[in-house]
């Protein structure tokens, strides 16, 4: 190995450790912070969620917090071992005694084996948050039978899109030049805006049942509203997601003429008429804001730059050697990019938490002008409840992991609009 790929793989078992270090520190601190606030309901909620509703909220947050801790480590682990590890290389060598290596079909079972051996590792973690810590706090309506025939769904539309999505990005890797990068990433840009144009109406009727709204007093209000705001929809409709989960929320989905605004059945069986309006008014407010828009282009302008810096590790035999891999090839250095790329931004995560987060407060403000603020606060306070929302959330470790602001501040920017005239003038 090379002084250069020496020096790398010791940058990235340091980074490695770093990371995995800091997010267990991160979760140690709001578990210990958490349950030190179990005992009292925080002052400003104490009128309108009780103690029971607190402390089941405190350990829900606890239990899920702490079988991330060991997602964690595990992750930490299998990433250690695909990479200086040498686990890449096995896998790699493996389908080369059976497929032509650097070939189309070979790569993607290389790539494919990846994705597998992640997804077993994190399963069990995935059936004991689904059918241990959410069915003991009430929230889970998944079935056995259910959680099977969505996993064949989710894996025959891998096969089916992600496959030849795939094999494509690999052949403009292979044949559009030094410059392949600004390609793939022109054709990824261009897959996502299909992917939002077609998931409405082909994709998630594959999994959840969508009904026209019927209540026709509340279809009526919310429509008044969409005309105040000045939005047009395909329609507004009614998502079955009580048959998975308690837990509640709305969306917007699709975007030009097919935009739709969708509500979980949970949610309308939770909240009042004013309260539905109001949260709605709030997610039209990331759409006056521009939010959605400014996300993808920010994604947009992050997955180029990416892609140029993967243009350049690319040509870099460094970056294979210093990663456990022996071969250099496209397929290669795509399942390590997309390996080593997580353990270095992490510690970024606060900028995007912080930049999320204003655009939370400026969808609250705005839903505060075209409904009335208390309303809104009251609907918060309710989804904090019920879908056992944590009131009290460790501060360092929700700058990292929350994009929503903590429910004090958000309730608090909201008490301030009901109190200044002007966040209720149009609605007196």
């Amino acid at each position: 190995m090379s002084s250069a790929a020496s020096s790398f793989s010791a940058l990235f078992i340091a980074a490695l450790a770093a990371t995995t270090l800091l997010r267990i520190w991160l979760g140690l601190r709001h578990v210990s912070h958490v349950a030190r606030n179990r005992e009292a309901v925080p002052a400003a909620f104490r009128e309108v969620i009780g103690l029971d509703a607190h402390q089941k909220a405190a350990d829900y947050t606890v239990a899920r917090v702490r079988l991330g801790l060991f997602d964690v480590a595990v992750g930490a682990l299998l990433v250690a071992w695909f990479t200086v590890g040498g686990g890449l290389q096995s896998v790699f060598d493996g389908w080369s005694g059976l497929l032509e290596p650097g070939g189309y079909t070979h790569s993607l079972a290389f790539i494919g084996t990846v994705s597998v051996i992640g997804f077993v590792v994190g399963l069990p973690f995935l059936l004991w948050r689904t059918f241990v810590i959410e069915e003991r706090f009430g929230f889970n309506k998944m079935t056995v039978g259910l959680f099977i025939a969505d996993l064949l769904k989710e894996t025959l539309l891998a096969v089916l899109i992600g496959a030849p999505l795939l094999a494509a990005v690999l052949w403009l890797m292979a044949h559009m030049g030094s410059l392949w990068w600004l390609y793939v990433w022109l054709f990824w840009l261009g897959f996502n805006l299909l992917v939002l144009l077609i998931y409405p109406s082909f994709i998630a009727p594959l999994f959840n049942k969508f009904s026209p709204l019927s209540d026709d007093s509340l279809r009526q209000r919310i429509e008044a509203l969409l005309a105040r705001c000045g939005f047009r929809s395909s329609g507004l409709f009614v998502m079955d997601g009580s048959k998975r989960s308690a837990h509640g929320n709305a969306y917007f989905t699709g975007f030009g003429a097919a935009k739709r605004i969708v509500f979980f059945d949970t949610l309308l069986a939770k909240l009042s008429p004013l309260e539905i309006e109001a949260v709605l008014a709030h997610e039209l407010g990331h759409y006056k804001h521009h939010h959605v828009w400014q996300r993808l282009g920010a994604m947009g302008l992050a997955s180029l730059a990416f892609l140029a810096l993967l243009g350049y590790l690319i040509q870099q035999p460094w970056f294979f050697h210093g990663l456990g891999m022996s071969t250099e090839g496209t397929a290669a250095a795509l399942v390590l990019f997309m390996i080593a790329i997580p353990v270095f931004v992490f510690p970024l995560s606060p900028l995007m938490s912080a930049w999320s987060r204003k655009h939370e407060f400026q969808a609250d403000a705005y839903a505060a002008r075209q409904t009335r603020p208390d309303d809104l606060a009251s609907a918060l306070v309710k989804l904090y409840r019920d879908n056992a929302a944590t009131l009290t959330p460790d501060p360092l470790y929700s700058s990292f992991h929350d994009s929503h602001p903590p429910a004090a501040a958000r309730i608090a920017h909201l008490q301030v609009a009901l109190d200044h005239p002007a966040a209720t003038a149009a609605h007196a």
